[in-house]
C-alpha cells in the first residue's frame, strides 16, 4: 500500500510540475513583459507599409495593433525582409509574424499558424503592350517571371509555369513591380491586391485573366507557442463575430479606400 501511495504521489507531483511549466508559457511572458513583439515586412501596401505621415500601417499591422489593445499590452514591430521573417521568429526575437503568409506544408512543419486571417487570389501581371491574355500564356520557354523571394508566389510559378524561368527578388513586391515595369521581366506573379497596386502605380502593366491559386493567409508563432496560437484562433473567432475583421479586410484588401488616408 505504501508503495502504491508513493507511486500515486509521484504521479501527482509530476502532473503538478507539468502544469506549472505549462503555465509559464509564452502568453505569460507577453503579459509580464507588457509587450507583444511582432515581425513585419513593411515593404508592400496594403498589408504592411509606412504611409505618407511616416507611420507604419496596413492590414497586418492594424490587426496586430488591435490585438495588443484588446490584450492590454503595447505592440513593438520589428522590420525584416520576407526571407528574414521566419528566422527572426525561430530565434526568439519576436513572438509572432504578422504578414500575408501562406501556411504551406513546409512552413507549417516549422511554425504554428493561426486560423486564416483572410484569403488572397494569386494572379499574374505583364506589360500592357504584351500579347499575353491569361496567366497560362506565361508558361513558355525563355520567359522570365518574377516573384518575391521564398514566397508562395514563386512556388506558384514553379508549379504552374514550369517552362518559364523564375526570377526571385529579396526586396519584396515593390522590387518585383519595378523590375517588370522597367522591362527586365516578361511577367510577375503576386496577390490580386499587390498586382492591382502595380497596375495603378506604374501605368504600363496589366492584370492577366484567371486566378492561379486562392490561398489562406495567417499569422505565425513559434512551434511550441501553443497558448499564443490558441489565443490567436480565439481572437479570429471574436473579431469575425463582431465584424471588425470583415471591416478591416474590406477597407485594406478588397478596396482602395485606404489610399486617400495613407498615400
Amino acid at each position: 500500500m505504501t508503495k502504491l501511495r508513493n507511486m500515486i504521489m509521484a504521479a501527482v507531483t509530476a502532473c503538478l510540475g507539468f502544469a506549472s511549466a505549462a503555465h509559464a508559457d509564452e502568453m505569460d511572458e507577453i503579459l509580464k513583459r507588457g509587450e507583444l513583439r511582432v515581425a513585419v515586412q513593411t515593404q508592400g501596401a496594403p498589408v504592411s507599409f509606412v504611409d505618407k505621415n511616416g507611420e507604419r500601417t496596413g492590414l497586418a499591422v492594424e490587426l496586430a495593433k488591435m490585438m495588443g489593445a484588446d490584450l492590454g499590452v503595447k505592440v513593438t514591430f520589428q522590420d525584416y525582409d520576407w526571407k528574414g521573417l521566419i528566422p527572426a521568429l525561430l530565434s526568439g526575437k519576436v513572438d509572432m509574424i504578422a504578414a500575408d503568409m501562406t501556411p504551406t506544408p513546409q512552413r507549417a512543419a516549422q511554425l504554428l499558424f493561426s486560423r486564416p486571417m483572410f484569403y488572397q487570389e494569386t494572379v499574374a501581371v505583364a506589360p500592357k503592350d504584351a500579347s499575353y491574355k491569361s496567366w497560362q500564356d506565361l508558361n513558355k520557354d525563355g520567359l522570365n517571371i518574377g516573384a518575391t523571394q521564398a514566397s508562395s508566389y514563386g512556388d506558384a510559378v514553379k508549379k504552374f509555369m514550369p517552362k518559364a524561368n523564375l526570377k526571385e527578388f529579396a526586396g519584396g513586391t515593390a522590387a518585383v513591380a519595378q523590375a517588370l515595369s522597367s522591362g527586365r521581366l516578361d511577367g510577375a506573379v503576386s496577390d490580386l491586391g499587390n498586382v492591382t497596386n502595380f497596375v495603378r502605380e506604374f501605368g504600363n502593366l496589366k492584370i492577366l485573366d484567371g486566378v492561379i491559386t486562392r490561398e489562406p493567409l495567417a499569422f505565425a508563432t513559434q512551434p511550441n507557442a501553443f497558448h499564443l496560437k490558441l489565443w490567436l484562433d480565439n481572437y479570429v473567432e471574436l473579431i469575425t463575430a463582431d465584424r471588425r475583421l470583415e471591416n478591416m479586410v474590406n477597407y485594406w484588401w478588397n478596396s482602395t479606400d485606404w489610399e486617400k488616408d495613407h498615400k
